[in-house]
């Protein structure tokens, strides 16, 4: 039986069934937030299953391929929102943020949003790529786990302390993963063997042996630790509503988004505190003293670590969607700047430094022991 021919007036009519059934659904997934949930798990397993079958499962012999093959695909989820909220694209994931998670559209939700979806997604594909190669990525692996955990402890806690607590709704869950996630790939990370260099146990010590004078380059990270460590225990006391005029005088004119009651800024401050401040005095012990081998190691997870906070923080002092009484006045824009950018720098030379001459950290060798004796 031959079908009639379709009247070339109607074919078009005819192609276009497809494509407005395909912008219904579109729409259909963007007016439900569950629906857009479970479309996203669905092209995450569609993902997986390709990857397992294309390489015949040799990637997923390290268990951390699965994990940063699923948070490469919420980094480009937080990419999408960051353009959204910023008015780049629209329609895509405006209604989850509305309902689920609103503290997305502040500032720092932005900023945080922007970091995941282009540095956090370009170092799991860096990773990925190296676990295909069989190579190692410890170095990078560290640096990810200090930026991840800082990402989302100042998140969540200013999320709790904040204006937006009462604003919590069950969605909040979904970030504790991010929390058990990162712990459990940071005890893998350093289990994973070290790439030791190759020196001589004379080369060894005759580096150990230098006094810090006889190292000029070391001398000047010191000095710029000095002058961070300084800077980190003056902040927190700003933040802690010290008395002192000189605090007064910061918070409402140098950094007045210290008071935003967002909490991030706060939250951020008094991490700076307790748990930074301490790393860089322990740094400078170990550009001091010979033999720290676990410096290398954490000041990669610090750098990490503070390279994302001060990228959270610079930008959020300076969005838009930062309320304007808190934003950085513009007589003070380069000065904040530079002070904020350096101190985003010392953590980073700091790693650079252990990776590109490991022999003063590395344990003292027979050879250095002796030496130090005579």
């Amino acid at each position: 039986m031959q079908l009639p021919a379709v009247p070339g007036a109607l074919a078009p009519s005819l192609l276009a069934i497809p494509v407005a059934f395909g912008i219904n659904a579109a729409t259909a997934l963007a007016d439900s937030p569950l629906a857009l949930m479970l479309t996203g798990v669905l092209l995450l397993a569609g993902l997986i299953s390709i990857i397992f079958f294309v390489n015949g499962g040799s990637h997923f012999q390290d268990p951390l391929f699965c994990v940063f093959v699923v948070l490469s695909f919420t980094s480009v989820a937080d990419l999408i929102i960051s353009l959204e909220e910023d008015g780049y694209i629209s329609g895509f994931m405006e209604v989850y943020v509305r309902e689920g998670e609103p503290y997305l559209r502040t500032a720092h939700g932005i900023m945080i949003c922007y970091w995941d979806g282009i540095i956090h997604y370009g170092l799991y594909l860096a990773m990925m790529a190296a676990i295909g190669q069989r190579k190692s990525y410890r170095n990078l692996g560290l640096f990810w786990l200090g930026s991840l955990m800082m990402s989302i402890v100042v998140f969540l806690l200013g999320n709790l302390i904040g204006k937006y607590s009462s604003d919590l709704s069950p969605s909040f869950l979904l970030n504790l993963p991010y929390i058990l996630i990162p712990l459990w790939a940071g005890v893998r990370l350093f289990q994973q063997p070290k790439a030791l260099p190759c020196l001589s146990p004379e080369k060894v010590a005759k580096e150990q042996g230098k006094c810090l004078y006889q190292r000029p380059q070391d001398m000047g990270l010191v000095l710029v630790l000095l002058l961070t460590t300084a800077f980190t225990f003056f902040r927190g006391m700003v933040v802690l509503d010290c008395p002192a005029d000189s605090c007064f005088e910061y918070i409402y004119q140098h950094e007045p988004y210290l008071r935003d009651p967002v909490g991030y800024p706060k939250v951020q401050m008094l991490i700076y505190l307790f748990y930074v401040l301490p790393f860089f005095c322990l740094s400078i012990y170990g550009l001091v003293l010979p033999g720290c081998s676990w410096l290398p190691d954490w000041s990669l997870v610090f750098a990490g670590a503070i390279a994302q906070a001060q990228f959270s923080h610079l930008g959020s002092s300076l969005h838009a969607r930062t309320p304007f009484p808190y934003q950085t006045p513009e007589d003070v824009w380069w000065s904040f700047l530079l002070t904020n950018v350096l101190y985003a720098l010392g953590p980073q030379l700091l790693a650079f430094r252990c990776l590109r001459c490991p022999a003063f950290f590395l344990p003292a060798t027979p050879a250095s022991r002796g030496k130090k004796h005579q």
